[in-house]
């Protein structure tokens, strides 16, 4: 991978992390097109996930700081219920990653095909979530947290969008759509941090054995061009679910999910 690929797929994963087209899927097929795959191509997503996840505690610092202040309070506060909900959703995605990390892993190697019927999947999602009778909660509750986190454990799957699935889900749960938007950004970061200290043993060990070859500066370029893009899509995100704009990304899914489709099959 050079620095010029590493610039590409950086952008690509800090836009597509936040914005409801799925990140996985979208890497997926830059690293297709650019002939990456293996130890190289864990590495760089290893990066570029930690780059957006510090992206994420940049623009949603106030909330970060708002939960910790209320955390070390110990006491039964509105942040400690926020953090509590935060823990409930990461249940369904620890289970998929104890139990069925090996059989994920499988799938991303398995090529385009499904990676197309998952973007189609995400364009249904919000299609629906679009369309959906509006019902107005005033607090995410614990069964909702609990549900959305089984949507955002689903979105493992390549081309299925976590971002897309989570908030879809809590619309169609009745959730106001600015809570939303920051508790999807929010759950996703310990989860994403977990998985990259385990993927990051893996490559330490794989190292040692000589596995992997890509450059420092190309894991630097798409670092810093994923922590830029992620910033700038994670604001604009915000701003979209608020004005309920989702529909326009279904429709991106379908086409860009067909045109997968069908160049998995020639």
């Amino acid at each position: 991978m050079d620095w010029l690929e590493a610039l590409i797929l950086g952008i690509i994963q800090g836009l597509t992390e936040y914005l409801p087209v799925s990140s996985s899927g979208h890497l997926a097929i830059g690293s297709a097109l650019f002939g990456i795959q293996g130890e190289d191509n864990l590495t760089f997503t290893i990066a570029v996930h930690v780059a957006t996840v510090l992206s994420t505690l940049v623009i949603l610092w106030k909330e970060v700081e708002w939960l910790f202040r209320g955390f070390f309070k110990f006491k039964m506060n509105a942040e400690m219920k926020y953090i509590i909900n935060i823990l409930i959703s990461m249940i369904p995605i620890g289970i998929v990653g104890l139990f069925f990390k090996d059989e994920v892993e499988q799938i991303f190697g398995s090529g385009l095909f499904i990676v197309g019927l998952m973007l189609l999947l995400t364009a249904s999602l919000l299609a629906f979530s679009y369309y959906a009778k509006p019902r107005i909660k005033e607090e995410i509750s614990k069964k909702d947290a609990f549900i959305i986190g089984i949507a955002q454990a689903c979105a493992v799957m390549p081309g299925l969008s976590r971002s897309g699935s989570t908030i879809a889900t809590g619309l169609m749960l009745g959730n106001k759509k600015e809570k939303l938007a920051q508790f999807s950004f929010l759950m996703v970061i310990p989860p994403i941090l977990g998985e990259a200290l385990l993927d990051g043993m893996k490559i330490v060990k794989g190292a040692t054995e000589g596995s992997t070859d890509i450059s420092i500066t190309a894991l630097i370029v798409g670092f810093v061009a994923a922590f830029v893009s992620g910033c700038i899509a994670c604001k604009w995100m915000i701003n979209i679910v608020k004005r309920g704009k989702l529909i326009y990304f279904a429709l991106y899914c379908a086409i860009v999910g067909l045109i997968t489709l069908v160049c998995s099959l020639i």
